[in-house]
């Protein structure tokens, strides 16, 4: 905690549109029925001309799954809300238009900018710091900026605005549940930390499989593709996670600073060709679903050669990382959904003469969402002792009350920045993945192309049973 100040009015920006209606209003209704929000007033504001009756539907059906299992306080604390909400038209690009809404509630308040990164960076920069008042926080999605240099410019407008401790920038991917599982487990373990290195690790893989297509997302999926809407937002932070070394405590410093440390030891190295892989899909079918070929989706531009999939060999030149590669992937439309990290030990150096049976590494693999441990060992076999079978030992790791979102927002009413990525991690960020977009941009990684509803194409590291 970095502040005494508590948010009484969540302003979302982009009230009426799709991230709203999806993730956050039932992010919030769990949080609210939790009974840990508070007395937070909701309000929305967007560029549709909505009536008040068309946002409290929105509002009543988004929390409508979160009260059905509510107990009386739960449901008593969504009603109230409910009751008391509003929606304001608003162009936040006109000047003095936002300022003049956010003065006019209770603060402070906590404006969420649900919006495309160019309209939250336009918005931001017309506001003075003098129209905000005490104790305003700034949450934006990501991706942050477009590129290092836009990162930076929005980073140095949003420094004087408010505070970096009140400014959020969302990596809803991290909830605070995972990011506590993967600490425990890396740092209270003993018989992890010594093998957690070069030494012993063969390779790291991150991967980020989804099972749906475009999803009518094309207006901002088609200018962005796989390496910027989530490796670049948020697989290295995952990645980062994996690699940094033991915080002396996880508090938002300690543990920000160590993550900051990671990403800028990181980089992916030409040549391209060699430590990236770009695919798009094609027609075919998911779970009996046809799913048309990219280019055809409605909204798309096929001459952007947007990636659907995505994958790089990203490089950590520390003491306990170098040399081990950590590939990051992530994709649409594939037929087997993948949210996992999977690290691969090196083989032990001798198998003492009589055994046999072995004839793979061990792995350790991290599930998130459902957050799951299973740790491959290798043990004597049924019938003949001297064969060596492969055993899982499985674990289902603690899991939130919380949708992601909503943790994303607790952190924020209650003004905790440990989920939020910091400033200088953001322009990391970007720095580690342009040289490779600006390569892809001149063609110089050829875009290849795999069917819907399979698992990408056959000869990738990460391909399923590869």
């Amino acid at each position: 905690m970095t502040s005494e100040n508590t948010v009484k009015t969540l302003l979302i920006l982009g009230a009426s549109g799709d991230l709203t209606g999806r993730l956050l209003l039932p992010g919030l209704a769990r949080l609210v029925a939790a009974t840990r929000a508070g007395d937070l007033k909701l309000v929305g504001a967007g560029s549709d001309d909505w009536t008040a009756a068309q946002w409290a539907k929105r509002v009543h059906d988004s929390f409508s799954a979160a009260a059905t299992s509510a107990d009386a306080r739960g449901k008593a604390a969504l009603a109230a809300m409910e009751k008391d909400t509003s929606y304001h038209g608003l162009d936040v690009t006109a000047e003095g238009a936002l300022a003049g809404l956010i003065g006019g509630l209770e603060a402070p308040v906590a404006v969420y900018f649900a919006l495309p990164p160019h309209v939250s960076q336009k918005a931001c920069e017309i506001l003075d710091p003098a129209q905000l008042p005490p104790g305003t926080r700034l949450v934006l999605e990501k991706p942050f900026g477009s590129g290092t240099v836009s990162a930076r410019e929005l980073n140095r407008t949003l420094a004087g605005l408010v505070p970096e401790d009140h400014i959020h920038r969302v990596d809803h991917f991290l909830g605070k549940a995972t990011v506590l599982n993967i600490l425990g487990l890396r740092f209270a373990n003993r018989f992890l930390e010594p093998v957690w290195n070069r030494e012993h690790i063969e390779k790291v893989e991150i991967i980020f499989d989804e099972d749906l297509a475009l999803e009518g997302r094309a207006r901002y999926y088609d200018g962005a593709g796989a390496l910027r809407d989530m490796i670049q937002s948020h697989l290295l932070h995952i990645m980062a996670l994996l690699a940094i070394d033991a915080p002396a405590t996880i508090g938002e410093r300690d543990l920000r600073d160590a993550i900051s440390t990671v990403l800028r030891a990181s980089s992916i190295t030409a040549p391209y060709k060699k430590s990236t892989r770009r695919a798009r899909y094609g027609a075919g079918s998911i779970g009996g679903r046809e799913v048309p070929d990219y280019t055809a989706e409605e909204g798309v531009d096929p001459s952007r050669n947007t990636e659907t999939l995505a994958e790089v060999q990203v490089g950590i030149d520390t003491w306990r990382w170098k040399g081990v590669p950590f590939i990051l992937r992530s994709g649409k439309a594939l037929g087997v959904k993948r949210k996992e990290a999977v690290v691969t030990f090196r083989p032990v150096p001798h198998l003492p003469d009589g055994f046999q049976g072995v004839d793979a590494p061990n792995q350790l693999r991290i599930g998130f969402g459902p957050d799951t441990l299973k740790l491959d060992v290798d043990v004597n076999g049924p019938g003949d002792i001297f064969s060596l079978d492969r055993a899982t030992l499985l674990a289902e790791l603690n899991a939130s009350e919380l949708l992601p979102y909503g943790e994303v927002l607790e952190g924020v009413i209650s003004g905790d920045p440990l989920l939020s990525v910091r400033g200088d991690t953001a322009e990391q960020c970007w720095r580690i993945v342009e040289p490779v977009l600006a390569a892809w941009a001149r063609d110089s990684v050829p875009l290849e192309k795999y069917d819907a509803g399979s698992t990408g194409p056959a000869d990738w590291p990460t391909a399923v049973g590869g």
